[in-house]
């Protein structure tokens, strides 16, 4: 199966996000660009919304979000149930986000990280498997408020 991913970015991280784009259906991965198409100013949780409401519907598998530090585009895409989204700035945190919390959505900063990290966090993320287990799916069921 072919992991379809959404992916989104404000003005901060739109150079990085045509970046993965491009890559990404090089590698025949099905992408969904929601915007931003250029770098004029725009409002990140415009695009983390988008992003965030079609993984929760299950219309994609995955999510990448971009903005000027993840921070932003992360906060907006944890409102959402069954979304679990994972800032990231380093390629341990995007393994383990992905096997221990079954990261979802991936949140990255346009302006903290350059185009060749940005690569090895994303190729990292999307091969990594959720370890799954008892003492990962317990914790996950911990996480929403009850």
């Amino acid at each position: 199966m072919t992991l379809r991913i959404a992916i989104g970015a404000d003005h901060g991280g739109y150079e990085l996000k045509k970046e993965l784009v491009e890559g990404l259906r090089e590698l025949k991965f099905k992408v969904d660009d929601v915007g931003a198409h250029s770098a004029d100013p725009s409002d990140y949780p415009e695009f983390a919304h988008v992003v965030a409401r079609g993984v929760a519907a299950g219309n994609f598998e995955r999510g990448i979000l971009v903005d000027g530090t993840g921070i932003g585009m992360c906060i907006v895409a944890n409102r959402y149930p069954g979304v679990r989204c994972c800032n990231v700035h380093d390629v341990f945190s995007a393994r383990y986000g992905r096997m221990h919390n079954d990261c979802n959505v991936l949140a990255l900063g346009g302006r903290v990280i350059g185009v060749g990290l940005a690569w090895e966090i994303v190729n990292v993320w999307l091969a990594a498997e959720f370890a799954g287990g008892d003492r990962h799916v317990r914790r996950l069921s911990k996480i929403d408020v009850r």
